[in-house]
Order: structure tokens, then sequence, then C-alpha cells
């Protein structure tokens, strides 16, 4: 009976022992190098806002944070590798709009329900511009022409299914239009063919029109944000025009579902010191995107209306 009790006694202190160590563990979090996948190839505005938040993220962690890109299917193999990895914190996803629209573009099952993030970095809204001498000053006159004429406008986006396609058809369902979506392979190119006349508008971001508007060729009619860009601070949003549709690309970080909650808050902490430094705003600011900060909570909230946004918008945009 003794030998029974001691034996007891033994496992209870291994046990917690045990515990203790765990616990200490999680609190000493992180205790090694932290890595960032991100989904799309380098130099991309994605990469550009993970190496500036992972150099800053190392300042406040102590840790180094590595940046590895893995790209396929529009963003999905990256964010598979991420969800797939152990939930210890370690290994982040750089998180981009995309992630909320990968599963109704049927490329993967993935979504960002998989995910607990946190912190949003970033947006960058769509910009509806045409040409300087087309025949439209303002949102409205645009749009009640192509009421007139529906499916006779032709909008250029970065590619079907891209963001930027997304947000045209957005831009038509809110307005009660029909727009002829005309895909590109990327921005530039739907850029250059709004240029040639050879479409009527393009939906992109502001930093990919602005050099254009600035030499008198463009003229951006409405951004498509939640709040106005500071590449063209002049242009009314949307909303402020009285059409309620936002439709914009946005960066942030996440990182697998099930991640230990205590791991997760020092990430959430850490990520609101990284992100409100001044070299992450400068950065964004110098590349055209919108200072966007969210914490976790509040990102896990937004994301979780994008995804039901898109769930219903792309396959209505697929049908047509």
């Amino acid at each position: 009976m003794l030998g029974k009790f001691v034996k007891c006694a033994l496992v209870g202190a291994c046990l917690a022992t045990f515990g203790l160590q765990t616990a200490n563990a999680d609190t000493n979090f992180p205790r090694k190098q932290l890595n960032i996948v991100v989904p799309y190839a380098p130099g991309g505005a994605s990469d550009t806002v993970a190496r500036i938040y992972g150099k800053e993220m190392e300042k406040v962690l102590g840790k180094p944070v590595t940046v590895t890109n893995r790209t396929g299917a529009s963003g999905a193999v990256g964010l598979e590798s991420v969800k797939n990895s152990r939930p210890d914190g370690y290994t982040i996803a750089y998180m981009p709009v995309e992630s909320t629209m990968i599963s109704a573009l049927g490329l993967s099952t993935i979504s960002s329900n998989d995910f607990t993030f946190i912190c949003r970095v970033m947006t960058i809204p769509a910009a509806i511009t045409v040409k300087a001498d087309a025949p439209w000053n303002t949102l409205e006159e645009f749009l009640a022409d192509a009421k007139k004429n529906p499916g006779k406008i032709m909008v250029g986006n970065s590619g079907a299914g891209s963001i930027w396609h997304v947000a045209s058809a957005a831009l038509g369902q809110a307005a009660g239009v029909q727009f002829n979506y005309v895909p590109f392979d990327g921005a530039a190119p739907a850029v250059a063919a709004l240029l040639g006349g050879n479409i009527q508008a393009v939906a992109v971001s502001p930093s990919e029109v602005k050099a254009n508007v600035d030499a008198g060729q463009f003229k951006v009619l409405a951004v498509l944000g939640d709040k106005r860009s500071n590449v063209v601070p002049d242009v009314k949003t949307s909303k402020e025009l009285g059409l309620d549709v936002t439709a914009m690309g946005w960066g942030g970080f996440a990182v697998p579902k099930g991640t230990p909650e205590d791991v997760v808050k020092v990430l959430v902490e850490a990520s609101a010191k990284a992100v409100q430094t001044d070299a992450v705003k400068n950065l964004l600011k110098e590349r055209g995107f919108e200072y966007a900060y969210l914490n976790g909570a509040d990102t896990d909230a937004f994301a979780k209306d994008q995804l039901a946004k898109y769930n219903v918008l792309i396959p209505q945009l697929l049908n047509k």
C-alpha cells in the first residue's frame, strides 16, 4: 500500500512538474524563430507588407522572423501549408482578401475561418477610373449611362475572379447595373487598354492609375474603400456618393485555428506595437496602401463578414 502511495506521489509530482514546464513554455513564447508564409511571389504588395511587419515583430519579440514565399492556386497553396502546420504560433500566414474568396472561387476548401487572426495591417480600395475625356465626370453619370445601356460599358480588371473583378461586380450589383467585365493578366495591361481606348473604365487600385491621373490622362470617379485613399485624397468614396458598397484588397496576419489563446495573445499584443510603428506606416504610404490596423478580434469579425459577402457575390458573378 505504501509502495502504491509513493508511486502515485511520484507520478503526481512528475505530472505537476510537466504542467509547470508547459505553463512556463507558453508564458515564455516565443522561444525560437518565427516564420511568416506569404502565399504569393516576392516583390508584390503581400510580400512587401509581410517583410516590414516581420522586421518590426523581430524588434518587439526579440526573436528572428523569417519570410517564406509559397505560391500557387491564387494563394491556396501557401495558406494550406500554414493551416496544416503545428498550431503553436511559430508559423504565421499573411492573409490577403483572397483568403475570404478562395472557397467561393472553387480553388480550395480552405477559408479564413480556418485561422485565428492576429491583426489587419492595410487596405487597398478599388478605384473606378475612366479616361480624362470620357463623357462622365461623376460616378452618378457613369452609372446612369450603364443603366441605360446594360452590358455596353466595358470595365477592365486584373483577372477573372480577382478582387478588382469582384469590385466592379459589387459596384454593378449595388447600383443595379450590368457592366461588360473584361479580364486582363494583371492591372497594368488593363490600365494600358483603358489608355488605348479599348475599354471604357477600369477597377484597379489608386496607385495603379495615379501616374495617368497626374499626367491628365485619367480621372477617378470614386474609390470603393471604407475611407478616402491617401493616393487620390480628393476623390470621394462610393458611400459618400450615396452608394453603400465597399470593395478593397486588404492584408493581415493569422495563425492556424487551435493555436493556444495565450500564444495568440502574445502575437496580438506584439502586432499592435509592430504595425503602429512609423516604419510600417511610412512604407504603406509610399506604396499607396492605406494604413488600416485592426486587432485580432476585430479582424476575425471583419474577415467573417467578408467571407459571407463573397460566398454570395462570387457565385452570382461566376454564373453570369
